[in-house]
């Protein structure tokens, strides 16, 4: 399908030139526990995190966190790097309410079981089998393997709070 169809489907508008300059910056998920969901994201996905912000008196904390193939891109001082990751595509915020990480009983809910709401993160990735084979040697948690369902081309990985991550490598997708 070319371009043209999508752009003329109902409700598709013109961007307004008031818009130019607008990025998609960040996506925010509650997380129970700061430590092992912070071990995930860097570890087991490559993040990096880029700014932390404490709220005592609201019992909350939120990390940015950005992949980044050279960290010497990001700024050394606070102040320029909060307003560096503010302007980046693609950033993904955690945010720790105080004391989840202490009740077993306690979970987020993911989005994928009833009454379904939010969907999933994606990640994508050079090569996509090397990257499920480097996550089954780690471990991780899969929703869906490669080998499973009809879409051969796709993976997902739940991370410590169940949030679904497809996992996918663009150049699958014109093959």
């Amino acid at each position: 399908m070319s371009l043209s169809p999508l752009l003329d489907m109902p409700g598709v508008q013109t961007p307004e030139a008031a818009t130019r300059g607008y990025v998609f910056n960040h996506t925010m998920i509650r997380v129970k526990d700061l430590t092992r969901s912070l071990d995930f994201y860097t570890r087991v996905l490559g993040f990096t995190p880029v700014h932390r912000q404490d709220f005592a008196e609201a019992a909350f904390t939120i990390v940015y966190l950005v992949l980044v193939p050279d960290r010497s891109v990001i700024p050394e001082d606070d102040a320029a790097r909060l307003q560096w990751v503010l302007g980046q595509p693609g950033v993904l915020e955690l945010t720790h309410n105080h004391g989840t990480e202490h009740d077993e009983a306690f979970r987020y809910h993911h989005g994928n079981a009833d009454p379904r709401g939010f969907g999933h993160l994606c990640v994508s990735v050079p090569n996509v089998e090397e990257a499920c084979a480097r996550f089954e040697a780690m471990g991780v948690t899969f929703q869906k393997r490669l080998t499973d369902g009809r879409m051969k081309h796709i993976a997902f990985i739940r991370d410590p709070d169940d949030y679904w991550i497809e996992i996918l490598q663009p150049a699958a997708f014109i093959a």
